[in-house]
């Protein structure tokens, strides 16, 4: 069995040693074939200068730097790309993804399994995000036709044939909680105890993690569409009984006061959910626009062997095992 761990870099100077030596202690043990695949999200630090010491010093060590930043969904995707393994893993850089866990979960995928996922508890969270990311999860069950769970994040081992199948999805617009799950085969999930970060600082701040919540929100279903359709059959349902109401009072009782307080509340209520609707529309055009673009995911602009190789595009895993 080869193996190949994929680890999206971000600005991840100081932590790369650590997770070296990490990784050195645990992968020997699971298998003496195996590669460390680290991906430079166009980090602004010397996270490459650290990629290129590692590769130079250790065989098992490759590395893809990308053009620029193009985020997290699309550095899992040039790493999952390179990666040659018959086994394929996916790692955070600050160790908040214990390596030791991976014999463990590679051990499951041996009995038959295609995807071992890796789920932590949310002890030492702040009490407002952890409520708030189980809320998120409620929602999304109720919106999106997959199965997600609280705390299974990016962490997993995958077989060739999970990794084909996401190679396979060419979608711009990515959410890979959602693909992980869409592409379906038979899934173990172990649980882990929540570990903080070792070095540096989160790159997930509030806004952006909002922003990943609707990115998963109108990426992965169309059901805010539905919601969109339902709710304005009630809100015209609503004023038409209200307008039965108003002629009926006007005929027993006569003209009243002009009703300034009751005119503006409709205006505000029909205005606000006129500009929900666009906006909630204007997302899904937005990503057809993108996907008409049919732009590459990520361009490489270096990689271990290769200096300033030539930009590529990922869309299926059939490219993958052309390259083989």
């Amino acid at each position: 069995m080869r193996l190949s761990v994929v680890v999206p870099c971000f600005n991840e100077e100081n932590g790369l040693a650590g997770l070296h030596a990490r990784l050195n202690d645990v992968l020997p043990m699971v298998t003496h074939d195996f590669e460390i695949v680290m991906v430079d999200d166009g980090s602004s630090d010397q996270t490459l200068a650290r990629m290129r010491e590692l590769a130079s010093e250790d065989p098992h060590v490759r590395y893809v730097a990308l053009s620029r930043n193009f985020g997290k969904e699309s550095a899992m995707l040039a790493g999952l790309s390179h990666a040659d393994g018959d086994v394929v893993a996916i790692m955070d850089a600050d160790l908040q993804h214990p390596p030791e866990l991976l014999g463990q979960m590679i051990e499951l995928l041996g009995k038959g399994y295609d995807q071992v996922v890796a789920r932590r508890n949310r002890k030492g969270e702040k009490r407002l995000r952890a409520l708030s990311s189980k809320a998120y999860y409620k929602m999304m069950n109720r919106l999106v036709d997959v199965r997600l769970r609280d705390g299974e994040g990016d962490y997993r081992v995958m077989t060739r044939r999970a990794v084909n199948a996401l190679l396979s999805l060419g979608e711009y617009n990515r959410f890979s909680k959602g693909l992980f799950a869409w592409i379906g085969f038979d899934t173990a999930v172990i649980d882990y105890q929540n570990v903080q970060r070792c070095t540096g600082q989160t790159k997930w701040t509030f806004r952006k993690l909002l922003n990943y919540g609707i990115d998963g929100v109108v990426s992965f279903n169309n059901r805010p569409l539905r919601l969109a359709v339902y709710l304005g059959l009630i809100v015209t349902l609503l004023a038409f009984f209200y307008a039965g109401y108003v002629v009926v009072d006007v005929l027993a009782s006569g003209v009243d006061a002009p009703g300034y307080a009751t005119l503006m509340v409709g205006v505000s209520v029909l205005g606000g959910l006129q500009l929900l609707f666009l906006g909630i529309i204007g997302e899904y055009v937005g990503r057809i626009y993108y996907e008409s673009k049919r732009r590459p995911h990520f361009l490489v602009k270096e990689t271990s062997g290769t200096p300033h190789a030539a930009s590529l595009r990922v869309s299926s895993g059939k490219e993958h095992e052309a390259n083989q």
